[in-house]
């Protein structure tokens, strides 16, 4: 894809006055005035003055009609930092998704985005990036927000070693499996993938579906594959075979399609799970048909609150972490996942300094609301102590605090033409339509066309 890289250049004139008396009697008068009286009777007169009016452009994605509770907390947020700071104000521009990537194409093209708004990470960024529109937020990871957000969140945000992206959203990819079937088979949780293995060969050989998967879609299976790769190579492996710093040929990634053709072998899946989306896939498991599910923590209504799911089936459901692989590279707290939107400051925004306080403001207040009042996963560590919310969250949450990594879904980090080939491959593997070894020829020579 085509991008333009827009140049900006700013000219500053500077023009000095000295106005010159002649006069000696004049000299005498101002040297024998009080001038430094005058100067600071002036000085307090102006620090007496009110704040400079700001008007801080906002524009974001919740609709009142189908984000209703995400608009309340961004109009709540506003409100708080508006009444902290009266000289301030914030106004927004509300579109829906779609309307709102559009807006941001066509605002882009004369370089005018507002003060704040809000991004997607990753190759979204890019074009934005590379225009040199968005500012760099590095001060505030340093400031206020040092040391508040899940180690890993930012990094989709980064390019260059600068940070262009703050992210108020994360959603990470747990192993939810039902606990009675569990228990019907005197199974335990798994903490090593032979364990897994075996938990599945029980599985299988008694007739049940071990994992519910819905592979038509191509990203659901790919969660499999990049947690194995994780486990086996370690979490820079993937990330620098896709960066171009490394390579899909490195035995941890081979071996990783490997093993993915092993669970087909051990008819890990349910029934024609490649043939089948993601809800199809998903409903072998909320039918109690299959004993395990991994999904991002988007599904955690359905197993603690949504009054449309049988209590019943709800109080069966737990998680666990993707088991770590002997000999392998990676850990147990290391996530498949990723942040959702993030906020940006413009970079030729006239209200910068004031739009970056805003935005760490922002941030700070959704972690504090969106968890307790949407149900949303902020990418800010949370307080389980001072938020009340069912037992599977709070779990979840103190398994984020001492997270050790957070890779990033492997399609997102990919450009368009290169990700597509990734999920062809993805669903072609678990068809054993390639050789694991093929499956990292086709990644190589995609990327490697692309370029980073």
């Amino acid at each position: 894809m085509a991008r333009k890289t827009l140049t900006w250049t700013m000219t500053t004139m500077l023009s000095l006055g000295l106005v010159l008396s002649g006069c000696s009697s004049s000299t005498t008068e101002n040297a024998s005035s009080p001038q430094p009286a005058k100067e600071t009777a002036k000085a307090a007169a102006e620090s007496a003055q009110p704040a400079k009016k700001v008007t801080i452009k906002m524009m974001h994605l919740w609709p009142t009609g189908n984000s209703a509770t995400q608009n309340k907390i961004v109009n709540d947020i506003i409100k708080e930092y508006q009444t902290a700071n009266p000289n301030v104000t914030i106004e927004q521009e509300v579109l829906e998704n779609e309307q709102y990537k559009n807006k941001m194409k066509v605002l882009s093209t004369s370089n005018a985005l507002p003060d704040v708004g809000f991004t997607w990470a990753a190759g979204y960024m890019d074009p934005y990036v590379k225009g040199d529109m968005f500012a760099p937020l590095d001060d505030l990871l340093q400031g206020d927000l040092k040391d508040k957000f899940v180690n890993g969140t930012t990094n989709a945000y980064a390019f260059g070693g600068k940070t262009y992206g703050l992210p108020v959203e994360l959603n990470i990819v747990p192993v939810y499996y039902n606990k009675a079937i569990f228990a019907k088979y005197n199974l335990q949780v798994p903490k090593t993938y032979d364990e897994f293995k075996n938990v599945v060969k029980t599985l299988s050989s008694n007739g049940v579906a071990p994992i519910a998967l819905g592979n038509k879609d191509r990203w659901t299976g790919s969660l499999w594959y990049m947690y194995l790769a994780d486990r086996i190579g370690g979490p820079e492996t993937l990330k620098k075979a896709i960066d171009r710093s490394g390579s899909f040929n490195d035995p941890g990634l081979v071996r990783a399609a490997s093993e993915i053709t092993q669970l087909v072998d051990m008819n890990g899946f349910n029934k024609g799970f490649n043939g089948l989306s993601n809800d199809e896939g998903k409903a072998e498991f909320m039918n109690s048909k299959a004993a395990m599910y991994m999904m991002g923590t988007w599904e955690l209504p359905n197993y603690t609150t949504n009054k449309d799911v049988p209590q019943a089936f709800k109080d069966q459901i737990g998680f666990f972490k993707f088991p770590t692989v002997d000999g392998g590279k990676g850990n147990l707290d290391s996530w498949v996942g990723g942040p959702g939107v993030g906020l940006f400051v413009a970079n030729n925004s006239k209200v910068k300094e004031e739009s970056k306080k805003f935005v760490s403001f922002f941030v700070q207040k959704w972690g504090e609301h969106a968890i307790s009042e949407a149900g949303v996963i902020p990418a800010t560590k949370v307080d389980t102590s001072k938020v009340k919310l069912p037992q599977m969250y709070i779990d979840l949450l103190n398994e984020l605090n001492k997270a050790s990594n957070i890779t990033l879904f492997a399609d997102v980090q990919m450009k368009p033409a290169s990700a597509e080939v990734h999920l062809n491959m993805i669903q072609a593997l678990f068809g054993k339509a390639v050789t694991p070894e093929e499956f990292a020829k086709k990644h190589e020579e995609a990327l490697a066309k692309e370029g980073k």
